[in-house]
């Protein structure tokens, strides 16, 4: 296969069996969203929401770009811009970690970190989240960037809706029993669920929160601080449907570490906690009988770990 930019190794991504980490009954999938340039399953939704600024005629080229992040968004959105031409500037509290201040400005972005408000380093909250997307909007009005506003932004669901839930349809079908995702955004949760569920209602979408931080689900934060970075900001994200959702599952802290570790070993997938969050939902999914017998559950690999 030959592509014409970076921009071509993006969506497509395959599903990786996981085999060793689960030898229960049934298959549990997991779809490799970290080979993508940026690292992550991010790429998909910079890649829809820079394509949807220049077509409604809000981004030319040349113009800067600015966008609040814990990283994996900042990353995709580097290597979307630097092929469209567009300077880009990441805002992120300085909770997240090095390293993807570090891949971010290997990729030519400037990164201004903003410091914590109740999170300490690697737990990044809501507040600190808060503190940041402010401090974002005030850069782009003062520079007159293009603000990407990714909560907000209906593009980050249609990514999902459009690419990455036709993509497990496509290589699932009415196999699959389940799908299950952590919930950042919610534009992978969100833009998966319609679509798979617009296929076939009776297939179970799971959403996946930080244990202490489950607004989604309804419950009291008791835990604001973990390290699932990027998911379970401790807030109602705009573009939640609760339609979707069939189960709610809380993964630990101390579990989130485990499975990472897990994945590496068994698997050979270096990845980050995110996607370690979605293993072990699904693998407590699957083995709470919800699902009968020989359940088929796809997951996202949301990013590499080499962010961590």
């Amino acid at each position: 296969m030959i592509v014409d930019s970076a921009l071509g190794l993006i969506e497509n991504t395959p599903l990786i069996e996981l085999k060793n980490i689960y030898d229960g009954p049934g298959r549990l999938f997991g779809k490799a969203e970290f080979i993508q340039p940026g690292g992550s399953v991010k790429d998909r939704a910079a890649l829809y929401i820079i394509r949807d600024a220049y077509k409604q005629g809000k981004l030319v080229k040349g113009q800067g770009v600015v966008e609040m992040t814990s990283g994996n968004m900042g990353a995709g959105l580097a290597v979307v811009c630097n092929q469209f031409g567009n300077p880009f500037t990441a805002v992120m509290s300085s909770g997240n970690s090095p390293q993807r201040v570090k891949m971010m400005e290997s990729l030519g972005a400037r990164v201004d970190l903003v410091a914590q408000v109740d999170g300490v380093p690697g737990q990044v909250t809501g507040g600190d989240i808060d503190a940041a997307t402010v401090q974002a909007i005030a850069l782009a009005k003062e520079t007159g960037a293009f603000y990407v506003d990714q909560f907000n932004n209906p593009a980050c669901v249609d990514a999902h809706f459009c690419g990455t839930g036709a993509e497990l349809w496509q290589d699932l079908g009415d196999e699959l029993t389940a799908f299950v995702a952590a919930v950042g955004t919610g534009g992978t949760f969100v833009g998966c669920s319609k679509y798979i569920k617009l296929q076939n209602r009776n297939i179970h979408c799971v959403a996946v929160e930080p244990s202490g931080s489950e607004v989604l689900a309804g419950k009291p934060i008791t835990d604001a601080k973990h390290n699932m970075q990027g998911i379970g900001y401790g807030l109602m994200v705009p573009h939640w449907d609760h339609s979707l959702v069939d189960h709610y599952i809380a993964v630990t802290n101390d579990e989130a570490e485990d499975y990472r570790k897990l994945l590496a070993v068994k698997e050979s997938l270096h990845l980050g906690f995110s996607a370690a969050a979605n293993v072990c939902a699904s693998i407590k999914l699957m083995q709470s009988g919800l699902l009968g017998e020989t359940p088929v559950v796809a997951t996202i690999l949301c990013d590499s770990g080499l962010k961590y």
